[in-house]
């Protein structure tokens, strides 16, 4: 297997399960050591320990939180020799229509989502400048900041600012050798998606192009490409991973 990441150090927060987990799993698989940030420190960790002590290490992190991030990264450094690789996938939903959603709901999906992102993009980008050897961030965004769903203005004003944050990140970053860019998946099969009701997983299955759900290994796969040198003259750039849906 071409290993396109190999001795490289790459963080993913949201990484216990779902996306986050993916990816952490095909990085390691392509060379690199991986520390998994997640809110919930000990499933952290069990998912690290699955993919293997000595590749992997699980930490507790709340993203939205300016030092423990600063913490997420200093473990990385001190546990693998530095960070090249920086993925900010954390993610919650508070859906609800305008009208019946709390400001509390909406807070919380930009905090986790919005800032949670500018954090991670900040930190890391200030722990790469100063190893001064660049790196490569990747944002996760999604479908629904570029279209915007009914029932998530708190979850599509997030993802559309992600892209904002990209975007302007990259600018800032491109003379340190910094990538920044984004993804924005489509419906994905994962626990949350497969729970939704019959009607509604059928009314979005009508929109993709490809007729099937995406795939959390066809996210990382994504990632894995922005991660690595395969992506060496792109920043500031979205990839929309939607099976064609809603372009």
């Amino acid at each position: 297997m071409t290993t396109v990441l190999q001795d490289k150090v790459a963080v993913v927060t949201g990484g216990a399960q779902g996306i986050g987990e993916a990816i952490a799993r095909l990085f390691v698989d392509h060379g690199a050591r991986v520390v998994i940030g997640d809110r919930d420190g000990a499933a952290a960790e069990l998912t690290a320990k699955g993919i293997g002590a000595e590749v992997a290490r699980g930490f507790g992190c709340d993203v939205t939180d300016g030092d423990q991030v600063q913490a997420l990264l200093a473990f990385a450094a001190e546990s693998f020799g530095g960070v090249d690789v920086m993925v900010n996938n954390a993610g919650i939903t508070r859906d609800a229509t305008m009208r019946k959603m709390t400001e509390d709901e909406f807070d919380q999906v930009i905090a986790v989502h919005l800032r949670g992102a500018w954090l991670g993009t900040k930190h890391a980008a200030a722990t790469m400048r100063e190893q001064g050897r660049g790196g490569a961030i990747v944002n996760m965004s999604s479908i629904s900041g570029k279209v915007g769903f009914f029932g998530q203005t708190n979850y599509s004003a997030a993802k559309a600012g992600v892209v904002g944050l990209t975007k302007a990140a990259a600018k800032e970053m491109a003379r340190d050798q910094i990538r920044v860019n984004a993804i924005q998946p489509g419906l994905i099969a994962t626990e949350m998606t497969r729970a939704m009701p019959e009607h509604i997983w059928k009314s979005k299955m009508a929109e993709i192009p490809l007729q099937r759900a995406g795939t959390v290994d066809e996210i990382a796969n994504v990632a894995l490409f922005l991660a690595s040198d395969m992506s060496s003259y792109m920043t500031g750039t979205v990839l929309e991973v939607t099976g064609g849906r809603l372009m």
